[in-house]
């Protein structure tokens, strides 16, 4: 097992077996030298069962340690709990979060007690995000990572940063998404690989790299369960007037979110996914340039429509509750799902009953 492997299994080990029943601390990774903790060696062992029933018998003639040190790697040292919040010590992963809606989920986890890492292929911008988070709720409370859910690489470098700095994660929210709209009649495939790529393929991609971290806190604590919740939409419910690939890949999202759920739960891990309605004031809607409304406008989707105001009336006016989805609104499925220890594989509405399930 090489170092990364061994600070992936060791980190989310530690952390069940230092945790209790539904809470598990946040562990820092210090470089070596080693401080002052006792030292576990894990010696010649080269697969993660072995070496988390190594630190099982281990830790178990350490009560209470809040630190640990291991040769070549660093110390592994808790942070201090944060104890006040409806998430309060969960520490939490979330894409597409320099901006918009994911950097919203990112703040309202952290208002409520989480530490919270925030990946976005915008290098800059989410750095930039983390600081603020951080600036408001303390210097171990978030991480800005650089993170292309497209890319499998990427992503493991992204968790196992978040694995170095905080021990492991409780949940994952994929939120990362993209829209190309246009008539399947003019979409260039190009487009079409490009949503895909982001919305379909790079959620596979990242489950397929944070699951590994949640079974392992799952294998040193069984009574303890972790989240994957996909930010879906409600075009994954529903078809959407030219707007095949976006749509096609929500749905094929929700697949993957009732397979997921399927093989995971025998490793603690719940999956779901929320199918917000329209999150009207975010940057996905209204930048002038890229947002919903400017597309639509220009694709022609609205009949009669001459201005973006124009379309989001339009828009509006098919919500029964006439408004679109807020993060406060999406904010309360995350909860729900989370304490909700018997649910998973579910695609859950927020839409304002403009989508109603059969």
């Amino acid at each position: 097992m090489d170092t990364i492997g061994l600070i992936n299994t060791l980190g989310p080990a530690l952390r069940g077996l230092l945790g209790e029943e539904r809470t598990l601390p946040a562990l820092r990774l210090e470089p070596p030298p080693l401080a002052d903790a006792p030292v576990f060696d894990p010696g010649d062992c080269a697969e993660a069962r072995p070496l988390l029933e190594a630190l099982r018998a281990w830790t178990a003639d350490r009560p209470q340690i809040e630190a640990v040190g291991v040769p070549d790697v660093g110390t592994f040292r808790a942070l201090a709990p944060v104890r006040a919040g409806r998430v309060a010590g969960k520490v939490a992963i979330v894409t597409g979060a320099a901006q918009g809606f994911g950097f919203e989920i990112a703040c309202a986890l952290a208002r409520e007690g989480a530490r919270v890492a925030l990946g976005d292929i915008n290098a800059e911008g989410v750095r930039s995000a983390a600081a603020g988070i951080r600036e408001r709720r303390g210097e171990d409370r978030a991480l800005g990572i650089a993170m292309n859910v497209t890319d499998g690489a990427s992503v493991r470098s992204a968790i196992h940063q978040t694995v170095r700095q905080f021990g492991g994660f409780d949940l994952f929210v994929s939120n990362a998404g993209v829209l190309r709209a246009g008539s399947v009649k003019k979409q260039p495939a190009e487009d079409f690989r490009f949503v895909t790529a982001v919305n379909y393929t790079g959620y596979f991609l990242c489950v397929q790299e944070a699951a590994p971290i949640l079974a392992i806190q799952h294998d040193a604590r069984p009574a303890y369960r972790s989240d994957i919740i996909q930010i879906n939409s409600k075009s994954g419910l529903v078809g959407s007037n030219r707007n095949g690939a976006y749509a096609g890949s929500k749905f094929g999202g929700i697949g993957l979110t009732q397979s997921f759920a399927l093989e995971l739960v025998e490793d603690g891990i719940k999956v779901n996914s929320i199918c917000p309605g329209n999150f009207f004031d975010g940057p996905l809607w209204s930048d002038p340039d890229t947002g919903l409304f400017a597309q639509y406008l220009r694709a022609g989707k609205v009949s009669g429509a001459q201005t973006v105001e124009d379309v989001r009336r339009a828009y509006e006016a098919k919500i029964p509750m006439g408004r679109g989805c807020t993060t406060t609104d999406v904010m309360k499925a995350v909860y729900y799902i989370m304490e909700q220890d018997y649910e998973t594989g579910q695609a859950v509405p927020v839409t304002g009953g403009q989508v109603m399930l059969r």
